[in-house]
């Protein structure tokens, strides 16, 4: 049975779903919805970090290890930057470089960034689970600290997500638009995804987009069902900072303040089946219609798999 999928996503936690959705699914069948909010310029460049993890994974030539960037990847150019007092907190390497100088080439000469990083993923050979920007209008996630406000990637890598982050705002959120591919994409979902992606960094950067929240509302009014992976396990996030921005939003760093901090988005939700106590149960009830338990922590090629597989049939049993 033909089931288009709408994969909503960040970085390293989306690109490891969106990997195996990619795998489970008949070619043609999933959309990825790319987080716009970690884009940023430097050295003169458009860098979009979240959709260049994703289109490294599913392409088949990202570093495992790392979760993010080219296997193999040298740092010759890195290491310039730094001799010569370029900025060199951000690791670019060599032949990750080729992409963004191409992208930005690409947009100056008047190129839209959907239609840029489509070109950019034919040219690496995936061709067939579109990775598309949730908007084409700029949109930047900022951090306020306990020091004032920082842009995301300075914070983020920079910084290495140490600094408390007491509010977090979208920048430009408000003139933002959804482009016509992604309103098509959720027009022509019959299932849509939430990524275990960092649900305040990753996930609410896609639903500040203008007209996203009203898209998905309108799927769901035809009988489009919600299903998202919490990417907290332990009551520790799998990777990154989740964790930490729950507790200081005063949420708990359990799948209940993922669902709080996106309430009302679940129709259903994944989270650890060793986590999954009566209690836990209890508390995600009035906020989640439907709670299934899986193992969520993708280690290798058969786990991602094997929770795109678990994922879609939770889904079809909950329709």
């Amino acid at each position: 049975m033909s089931r288009r999928v709408a994969l909503l996503a960040g970085g390293v936690g989306g690109a490891k779903l969106g990997d195996g959705l990619y795998r489970a699914l008949p070619r043609g069948e999933l959309s990825i919805i790319a987080n716009p909010g970690d884009d940023f310029e430097l050295h003169g460049l458009t860098i979009c970090p979240d959709h260049d993890t994703l289109l490294y994974t599913l392409a088949g030539l990202g570093d495992r290890e790392r979760g993010w960037g080219l296997a193999g990847e040298s740092w010759n150019a890195l290491d310039q930057f730094g001799k010569i007092g370029a900025p060199n907190w951000f690791k670019l390497g060599d032949r990750d470089l080729a992409l963004h100088i191409h992208r930005t080439a690409l947009l100056k000469a008047g190129g839209r960034l959907t239609d840029v990083n489509r070109e950019l993923q034919r040219g690496l050979g995936l061709t067939d689970a579109p990775i598309l920007m949730a908007t084409d209008d700029p949109l930047r996630t900022k951090l306020r600290t306990p020091d004032g406000w920082m842009e995301f990637q300075p914070w983020f890598v920079g910084a290495q997500s140490k600094p408390e982050v007491l509010e977090v705002a979208f920048d430009g959120a408000a003139t933002t638009r959804i482009t016509p591919e992604v309103e098509q994409a959720l027009n022509e979902a019959d299932l849509i995804v939430i990524a275990p992606s960092n649900p305040m960094i990753s996930i609410a950067p896609i639903l500040a987009v203008g007209g996203m929240s009203e898209a998905i509302s309108a799927a769901r009014a035809r009988g489009v069902h919600v299903i998202g992976v919490s990417p907290i396990v332990a009551g520790k996030a799998i990777k990154g900072p989740a964790d930490r921005m729950l507790s200081a939003a005063k949420l708990p760093s359990s799948p209940v303040g993922v669902a709080r901090a996106l309430p009302g988005l679940f129709d259903t939700l994944l989270v650890e089946e060793a986590d999954l106590t009566s209690e836990l149960r209890a508390d995600l009830v009035p906020l989640v219609a439907n709670i299934v338990g899986a193992q969520i922590v993708m280690h290798d090629d058969a786990a991602r798999l094997s929770l795109a597989q678990r994922l879609l049939q939770a889904a079809s049993d909950a329709a």
